[in-house]
């Protein structure tokens, strides 16, 4: 009797796996996140935009949304990607980008957009390695 071994499950992580990996970097670049957010508000930065101020709970949850989508792209592209892990950053470093667009467009003061941007420069210094460590290069 013979078997033939399937090249892509024997190169791909298991789905679960990076399913895990992902919520937990998602759990701790949301930590993270809060953090630098609650911080900056200590040191006198300005969460306020607009009419209103951002929670700082508001930093962790937007963070844990937003890192779970990079989880379901990590996943999608471990599935049908020929390079998962290339297709994933490059993805992943235009998407950060574009995150950053509104941060820049906002109308607040400059201490408030640095501060947001380096919410999600933080966030995708977390998720990113993480998920695309378990991706097949």
């Amino acid at each position: 009797m013979t078997t033939t071994a399937n090249p892509s499950h024997t190169t791909r992580p298991a789905i679960g796996a990076l399913i895990l990996t992902g919520v937990i970097a998602a759990a701790v670049a949301s930590v993270a996140t809060m953090a630098v957010a609650a911080a900056g508000n200590a040191a006198g930065i300005s969460l306020d935009v607009g009419d209103a101020a951002i929670p700082v709970s508001g930093f962790g949850l937007l963070t844990a949304v937003f890192s779970l989508v990079g989880v379901l792209i990590a996943a999608l592209l471990a599935r049908f990607a020929r390079r998962p892990r290339r297709t994933f950053v490059l993805v992943t470093v235009v998407l950060t980008a574009l995150s950053l667009v509104p941060d820049v467009l906002i109308d607040t003061g400059a201490a408030t957009k640095a501060l947001l941007i380096v919410t999600h420069l933080v966030a995708a210094a977390i998720v990113v390695p993480a998920l695309a460590r378990r991706l097949a290069a």
